[in-house]
């Protein structure tokens, strides 16, 4: 019979960028109460990367250091060195049809041909949120409301058809409501002067290891902490009132980083899940990667390792688990757990979850631990902000 372990001050649920910054902060802060538990047998979670063909990959799809939140960086390079990083200026393309033009669609449309950009302008014209339409609620009308009906009918519905799944109109637009209005005089103007005009995207300026893949920095943080960690341990049983995990481990406090459906029941939190593809030919093209809308063609985004991965080769793809096709790929993998759905109820369900749980001194941070499709530094800094509200 097992004997429950000694009562943690802090137990981590899960090894990924968020529980090994969560644990990392704690130990810089003097505190050694704390024991992470990791299902997996090395630490990462969906940053984690693998060697495939003698360089890496990245098994999560594309993940990448954003530049923008500096106490993230300082934080990140006290494991990996700032002068083990490359500085890439994004350079991400959409395919649309023969074509491929930079992203964002709407900022860059003055690279496509004038009969097409007449076409295009003449769509976000008659957009709703440009001819002061009553904004509506379901996620398809909204679309085209917010981008006039050519892009969302050649980009922005097939891609999230791809990414979610056939039925966009469970999904809502709480989410979307951060995306500016597509203005028509700045459209304009862009097919005017033939340049980008706008606001830039997310990850304009991203760093990527120069001799490793991504996952090599969550393997060093691991290993600052490697007498906290504990590998192969799949969580399926949290008691709330207790807080014991699986009967055999139990906290003060207990931080948990992964999928609440891990661990009961919860109807109203869906996800997608993804699989990888590798392919060792180089395709001719400078991106770091391509968006791929066409709905007959199964992925949904190409990474270009050799452009971004020193000295590599080959690409990879990324596509929705309940797309995917037989393929001759050199290397697969599959990820249960990619993106959570932001579902129309999602926001009510998991606000009462989170409040519930933290009642009981259980705290819920990061993609799963919040159902919030978050980048891997924004995890770390509400984990690093959850970690310090504590020491």
């Amino acid at each position: 019979m097992l004997v429950m372990k000694k009562k943690l001050k802090y137990l981590i649920l899960g090894a990924g960028p968020s529980g090994l910054s969560f644990a990392n902060y704690l130990k810089k802060s003097g505190e050694n109460s704390f024991l992470v538990l990791e299902k997996e047998d090395e630490a990462g979670g969906l940053c984690r990367s693998k060697v495939v063909d003698n360089f890496p990959l990245d098994i999560g799809g594309g993940h990448f250091l954003d530049v923008r939140q500096p106490e993230v960086n300082k934080f990140l390079f006290m494991f990996m060195p700032r002068n083990e990083w490359n500085l890439y200026n994004r350079n991400s393309k959409i395919q649309l049809g023969k074509e491929k033009i930079d992203h964002p669609l709407e900022a860059n449309i003055w690279q496509l041909n004038i009969n097409e950009q007449v076409e295009y302008l003449n769509s976000i014209a008659k957009a709703g949120c440009n001819t002061e339409k009553l904004k509506p609620k379901a996620f398809v009308e909204w679309i085209n409301w917010k981008f006039g009906e050519k892009i969302s009918k050649n980009y922005m519905l097939p891609y999230n058809n791809k990414m979610f799944g056939k039925n966009l109109n469970a999904i809502g637009t709480y989410w979307l409501e951060k995306l500016p209005n597509v203005s028509f005089e700045e459209t304009l103007r862009s097919c005017l002067e033939k340049r980008f005009y706008g606001q830039l995207p997310g990850h304009a300026q991203f760093y990527y290891p120069k001799k490793y893949g991504y996952g090599e920095l969550w393997l060093r943080m691991a290993e600052s902490i490697k007498e906290h960690i504990e590998y192969n341990v799949v969580v399926n049983k949290l008691d709330f009132e207790t807080r014991k995990v699986n009967d055999f481990y139990r906290a003060e406090n207990i931080i948990t980083t992964i999928p609440w459906n891990c661990i009961g029941n919860y109807k109203k939190l869906k996800h997608t899940s993804v699989q990888i593809e590798y392919f060792p030919n180089n395709l001719k093209s400078k991106a770091h990667w391509i968006y791929e809308p066409n709905l007959d063609i199964p992925y949904h985004r190409i990474l270009l390792r050799n452009n971004f991965c020193n000295k590599s080769n080959g690409y990879w793809t990324e596509t929705n688990l309940e797309r995917v096709t037989q393929t001759s790929c050199k290397f697969k993998y599959i990820n249960e757990f990619a993106y959570p759905l932001n579902t129309i109820d999602k926001p009510k369900a998991i606000s009462e979850l989170l409040s519930f749980a933290m009642s009981k001194r259980i705290f819920g941070i990061g993609r799963w631990g919040e159902h919030q499709h978050y980048n891997s530094d924004v995890t770390v800094q509400k984990s690093i902000n959850l970690a310090r509200s504590f020491v």
